[in-house]
């Protein structure tokens, strides 16, 4: 999952970037209006946490024009107003997917991301299975032939993509896209240095297999 943060207050964005990453969600983060719907035109989010009180461009007219997108991201609007009439314009007006109240517990933050993500219609299956290995994307476990592995946040999010694939290929570009953020030099050694940590952890170093030119993709 790939998750877009539009608030100005950085260290409330920082804060909330960092406890969706301990989750294995790439997250990027925007400060301004313009800049967050410059980034979803570009990159395809499951979510976008909207903060209403943007600067430049307002969360509501952010709103407005992704809804304009063949399709947009879910958009989960954060607002310091708590009014009834104010979630309703949010959710019917602005055509908004949820409303949170500041301040809001970080807790049900994740719930509710992951409870929209799980609406998109490419959303995969909770529980994926592949050749004796068992993923859980909701209680983040791992097991390998019933034996419990111990798995990184971005570990788990390349192998999560990996078993989505169902032995298809999956490019080392979409890889440092949609686990890691906007940040990483996309020459990096990161995503060939998780592969390995992988096949060490799941005991299986035949499990994962590099196609030249393809990517990575698990055989079995």
């Amino acid at each position: 999952m790939r998750v877009l943060v539009a608030e100005d207050h950085q260290v409330l964005a920082r804060t909330i970037a960092t406890g969706l990453r301990r989750q294995s969600i790439a997250v990027d983060i925007a400060a301004s209006g313009d800049k967050a719907e410059r980034m979803c035109l570009l990159t395809d989010y499951d979510v976008l946490v909207l903060d209403r009180d943007l600067p430049v461009m307002t969360g509501d007219e952010v709103c407005r024009k992704l809804r304009d997108l063949v399709d947009p991201p879910r958009i989960l609007m954060l607002t310091s107003a708590g009014a009834l009439e104010d979630k309703v314009d949010g959710l019917e007006r602005l055509g908004a997917d949820d409303y949170l109240t500041k301040p809001f517990d970080f807790a049900e933050l994740v719930a509710r991301i992951r409870a929209l993500s799980r609406r998109v219609p490419r959303a995969p299956a909770d529980v994926l299975r592949h050749a004796g290995l068992t993923l859980d994307r909701i209680r983040h476990e791992v097991t390998a032939r019933g034996r419990p592995v111990e798995l990184t946040p971005k570990e788990f999010a390349v192998l999560q993509l990996l078993m989505e694939a169902r032995g298809g290929a999956v490019p080392h570009d979409e890889l440092v896209r949609s686990v890691w953020d906007e940040n990483l030099d996309p020459r990096t050694t990161a995503v060939r240095a998780a592969i390995s940590r992988l096949r060490g952890k799941l005991g299986a170093s035949h499990l994962i297999l590099a196609d030249t030119g393809q990517g990575y993709r698990l055989c079995g």
